[in-house]
């Protein structure tokens, strides 16, 4: 198995510092600041990375999972809301996934079964363990 590499560097302090986040593949290169972190300014930040993520892993995870229980998926979309609160210092207090999937002939409450069981053993949700709530919301489309 591969193993996956990023790098962070940062400059300065924390409020007026900056930095800049890569992916090892050179696929990703964004540029953070604390604005960027803690007060929705315009760049990028670890958690949004995060975000990115887990809703790929998710995703994959979710597509083999039905293909495995027979259901062939025509698509599998998800996005992930990233909370980041100040309870005690800064903390990802949960992680709501949102999927909307196109998986003819399944039932609902099938569709519902494979999708928390594609989000316990998403190798991402697995890392994430000490976030306090991994949340899903699931749609069959």
């Amino acid at each position: 198995m591969p193993t996956f590499n990023a790098n962070a560097e940062w400059k300065g302090n924390l409020k007026e510092g900056n930095g800049q986040m890569e992916f090892g593949s050179g696929a990703f290169k964004g540029e953070f600041t604390f604005k960027t972190r803690f007060e929705g300014g315009e760049g990028t930040s670890p958690e949004e990375l995060i975000g990115a993520a887990h809703s790929g892993c998710f995703s994959m995870a979710f597509s083999n999972e039905l293909a495995k229980a027979g259901f062939e998926p025509t698509s599998v979309n998800t996005t992930a809301e990233v909370h980041l609160t100040m309870d005690d210092g800064p903390n990802i207090s949960k992680i709501v996934l949102t999927c909307d999937a196109v998986v003819p002939k399944i039932s609902d409450d099938k569709f519902q079964e494979i999708a928390e069981g594609a989000k316990k053993g998403c190798p991402v949700s697995k890392a994430l363990g000490g976030v306090g709530t991994i949340e899903l919301n699931a749609t069959l489309k």
